[in-house]
């Protein structure tokens, strides 16, 4: 189990920092809706992220075991394919936002604020179907599938990594209802750099990711 953990802790991490879930729970919290929108919309976002991993997981059981090397063989390869299409998906990031003005804001960012309970909780089941969270999930399921673990080390893991991709919406949820006014000039800042750096980082991020899974996937052939 220990090794499947080192293999989806990067994942996590790349997970954690995604800039979008955390640019829409910044603006929630600095709306009027904080109280009544932010719990469902972090719920939605923890429920989205291991349902989406759990289908993955489901998914990826179905692979055929010819023999055991030659099941890693299958994992190795579709965790090279994942790696690349990430490695890709960075390459797609920096050629349509390159000289774009970086402060620029999804015009959706806009309405997130104006959101009742119910949309906020699916807005954050949402934000787990977007293709990066998609293939984040794919490279989870892959390493939990050439991990040989039982189903309830499976279920601990799955759990960890969602508690770990959560915590960049969670602290600042818990943190805001339990003091908002210690923790709104903090918001409005974190809004700003992320609003200023976040293709630098998305791009980072994905090449980062996709060479750990390129070399997980090595290590299996």
């Amino acid at each position: 189990m220990l090794q499947a953990l080192g293999h989806i802790l990067p994942i996590a991490v790349a997970s954690a920092v995604s800039s979008v879930p955390i640019m829409a729970t910044i603006v929630i919290l600095l709306s009027q809706n904080k109280r009544r929108s932010s719990v469902p919309y972090l719920i939605g976002w923890v429920l989205g992220i291991g349902i989406v991993v759990i289908g993955f997981t489901l998914l990826a059981s179905v692979i055929p075991e010819p023999s055991p090397a030659g099941q890693q063989i299958v994992i190795g390869i579709a965790q090279i394919v994942i790696g690349l299409v990430l490695e890709a998906f960075a390459i797609i990031v920096w050629r349509r936002t390159r000289g774009k003005p970086a402060v620029d804001e999804p015009k959706w960012l806009a309405t997130v604020g104006s959101l009742g309970p119910w949309s906020s909780f699916g807005l954050g089941f949402v934000l787990n179907l977007r293709p990066k969270s998609i293939l984040l999930s794919a490279a989870v399921a892959l390493s939990l599938r050439g991990s040989a673990l039982t189903v309830g080390e499976t279920a601990v893991v799955i759990a960890i990594y969602t508690a770990l991709s959560a915590t960049t919406v969670a602290i600042p949820v818990v943190g805001t209802l339990m003091s908002p006014e210690k923790t709104e000039a903090w918001l409005v800042s974190t809004r700003g750099w992320i609003a200023r750096n976040n293709r630098t980082v998305t791009i980072l991020i994905l090449l980062m990711i996709g060479v750990v899974t390129v070399g997980n996937g090595l290590t299996r052939l």
